[in-house]
């Protein structure tokens, strides 16, 4: 396996190439992860001046027969930001290590419990933001019709596709709590539709599941150059 290093929108030199290879160790991921199919960092440049001490980003999926698990952070330089995204990367293998060989027959914890079971679980504000991002950002927020913007923007959407299979809603927090994220979208085993699970305020969490309305689907105009009933 090897490590896959690409650039979003700026170029990644050489030396930075070396850098993850040394930094990102296969042996010590694989005796983690003894399934890891693909390894992905992925390095982008905020081109706003206003952010300049977290202008560089970077990404790291690893892809294993199990869940994906991913890392970013930010920092002024490429090499802070590839050192933080590292450390986060790190504990998540040792989270996910440490759950497949934990003893068999363990009690399940509710969702309520999550937080006490998960290190790292993130604290937030009343305003529903995590409080560590938000100290060390320092970067006013605005809104733009239903989207946040960070300073001046400018306003970036970024678009992805994950593949899943159906999956409980106890898998699906699990998840979530490995890739670091706020919410994790899912389809759920039961109902077999796609369902989010996410962080409310404090300690809470919710889940919200999608089901199609014949009646709507079928008050629905027909599309463009199409006839009706066809």
């Amino acid at each position: 396996m090897d490590i896959v290093v690409k650039g979003r929108k700026t170029e990644v030199p050489e030396r930075f190439r070396k850098h993850v290879a040394e930094k990102l160790k296969l042996e010590k991921i694989q005796k983690l992860d003894g399934k890891v199919i693909s390894l992905d960092v992925e390095v982008s440049k905020e081109p706003n001046p206003r952010q300049a001490d977290r202008c560089d980003r970077v990404e790291i999926t690893l892809r294993s027969r199990g869940p994906v698990i991913r890392a970013e952070a930010a920092a002024s330089d490429p090499y802070a930001a590839l050192d933080l995204a590292a450390e986060k990367l790190d504990a998540r293998l040792r989270k996910q290590h440490d759950k497949r060989f934990s003893r068999r027959g363990a009690r399940r914890i509710s969702a309520a419990e999550v937080p006490d079971h998960v290190p790292g679980a993130a604290t937030l504000n009343g305003n529903g933001l995590p409080v560590q991002e938000e100290a060390a950002d320092g970067v006013p927020t605005k809104k733009i019709g239903s989207l946040e913007v960070k300073g001046d923007g400018p306003l970036v959407v970024r678009e992805k596709t994950h593949v899943t299979s159906p999956m409980s809603l106890d898998q699906a927090l699990y998840e979530m709590e490995l890739v670091g994220h706020d919410f994790y979208l899912f389809i759920d085993s039961e109902s077999k539709e796609p369902s989010v699970v996410y962080r409310r305020h404090a300690y809470d969490y919710g889940v919200i599941h999608l089901s199609t309305d014949p009646m709507v689907a079928e008050a629905r105009p027909p599309a463009a150059g199409g006839t009706p009933g066809s």
